[in-house]
């Protein structure tokens, strides 16, 4: 049973942070760019919308095992790239291939039913920088 939502003026302004921009920002980001509309702002509540945001489909969580969690405006199944070398976050346009769900479910006996794809490397600024080296 989905619970309904008190409309929040600070989710609709975090939702449109986050829809406005390609760079799949931490909280902290997100924080930093509402402080200023909503001077009471905790950042606590940046992730306790973010995640609702996340629990109601739509944004996207991307935990990478690192220290800070990163979040994606698009709740639409894409895959992305993390610059090994900036730590950048892109979206890579690719069609998702939908049959690795069924043969992931083939091959362990489970039922699968999403999945997440990351590419990693170094994007096109820190080959420029770097000469291509590693």
């Amino acid at each position: 049973m989905k619970t309904l939502r008190k409309h929040s003026r600070q989710r609709e302004e975090l939702l449109k942070v986050l829809r406005g921009t390609k760079s799949h920002p931490t909280a902290g980001w997100v924080f930093a760019r509402l402080k200023n509309k909503f001077p009471r702002l905790s950042l606590g509540t940046v992730y306790r919308n973010l995640n609702l945001l996340r629990d109601e489909g739509k944004v996207q969580e991307l935990a990478f095992g690192s220290t800070f969690d990163r979040f994606d405006g698009n709740p639409l199944p894409h895959y992305h790239f993390i610059c090994e070398k900036c730590g950048r976050v892109f979206d890579i346009n690719l069609p998702v291939e939908n049959t690795l769900n069924k043969k992931a479910e083939k091959a362990a006996g489970f039922k699968v039913d999403r999945h997440r794809v990351e590419f990693f490397g170094r994007c096109r600024n820190c080959l420029i920088k770097g000469g291509g080296e590693n």
